[in-house]
């Protein structure tokens, strides 16, 4: 989608406040009738700038406690180097973001678990298992300011 017009910018302001809500919930909202709501909508996902439809949890809610954000640095910079970690990261369920930054080190990752304890495990037992890890700093969520996930679109 080249350009999002006001309209589309409306249904996608009221869908990343709640997804849940159905076509004729966003129309009443933006002010439009239910079809070309509906025909904006579909043209708005297949354009791709939807990525998905999520649930958010309450992390500490549901059990986790401890978000850390690591700065990881790697001893070499080779391709097949660089993609084996990134790979190993995908697949790490506490690694909930990775970001290839740059700076003083290669990677930002956020890591949410439950503990402590838990997070220890992760760093000796997971992270420090990936070959080529060069340095890792840790820093950890005392409290939350803001968190969100919508984007500005005005």
């Amino acid at each position: 989608m080249d350009t999002l017009d006001s309209t589309d910018r409306k249904i996608l302001d009221v869908l990343q406040t709640d997804a849940r809500l159905n076509t004729k919930e966003i129309a009443h909202r933006i002010g439009l009738s239910v079809t070309p709501t509906y025909e904006r909508l579909k043209k708005i996902e297949k354009s791709g700038i939807i990525k998905r439809y999520v649930t958010l949890l309450h992390g500490e809610k549901a059990g986790k406690t401890l978000v850390a954000f690591c700065n990881v640095s790697l001893q070499l910079h080779s391709q097949p180097l660089i993609k084996k970690f990134e790979t190993a990261m995908g697949k790490m369920e506490e690694v909930m973001e990775c970001y290839h930054v740059a700076g003083t080190y290669d990677y930002l990752l956020k890591v949410v678990v439950n503990d402590m304890r838990s997070y220890q495990y992760f760093l000796t037992n997971k992270l420090a298992a990936i070959e080529n890890i060069g340095q890792v700093h840790s820093s950890f969520v005392m409290t939350e300011i803001k968190h969100t996930t919508a984007f500005r679109l005005a």
